[in-house]
């Protein structure tokens, strides 16, 4: 499959509160994570398909919190991919922290500053896949911040650009 070129993305989701009830409780953190199988299904409904490594950070959150955010990598955001892909990798909160974004107005997850294309997402429907989970989500929002650029693309294990 390493000769299937893929675009890359990063999904993001911000953990629900600590304590919902308690408005004085921190709130919780945000995680991101690197895909690139990631694909639309449907445009009517519009509808997004991630696929996750089950009993990854990202599935565990996706379980509990149904919304989510993508951002499509452009091929000089290179570096934040490759934040976002390391494994053994510090916290999600130091790997944001020179990271441009703004808060989705739906999920509240971050979006990358200068993306291609930003989806806010809830999630219809979990599949388990062998080793993954499918995650099939309606699009709640859809943007186009930046036109700049050509797509990051994923192929023979490296990172690439187009042309």
């Amino acid at each position: 499959m390493s000769r299937l070129a893929a675009g890359v993305v990063l999904v993001t989701a911000q953990e629900p509160p600590l304590d919902p009830d308690d408005p004085s409780a921190p709130g919780g953190e945000d995680v991101g994570m690197t895909a690139t199988a990631f694909l639309s299904v449907s445009l009517d409904p519009p509808l997004v398909l991630v696929s996750l490594r089950e009993g990854s950070r990202m599935d565990d959150l996706l379980a509990e919190q149904p919304l989510w955010a993508v951002s499509v990598l452009t091929e000089s955001q290179r570096h934040v991919a490759g934040r976002f892909a390391m494994k053994g990798r510090i916290s999600d909160r130091l790997l944001f922290e020179d990271i441009p974004y703004v808060r989705g107005e739906v999920s509240g997850a971050p979006l990358v500053g200068g993306a291609l294309a930003t989806l806010e997402c809830r999630t219809e429907q979990r599949v388990a896949a062998g080793d993954h989970t499918l995650v099939i989500g309606r699009v709640l929002s859809a943007r186009v911040p930046s036109a700049e650029g050509g797509p990051l693309m994923y192929f023979r294990g490296r990172y690439r650009q187009l042309g």
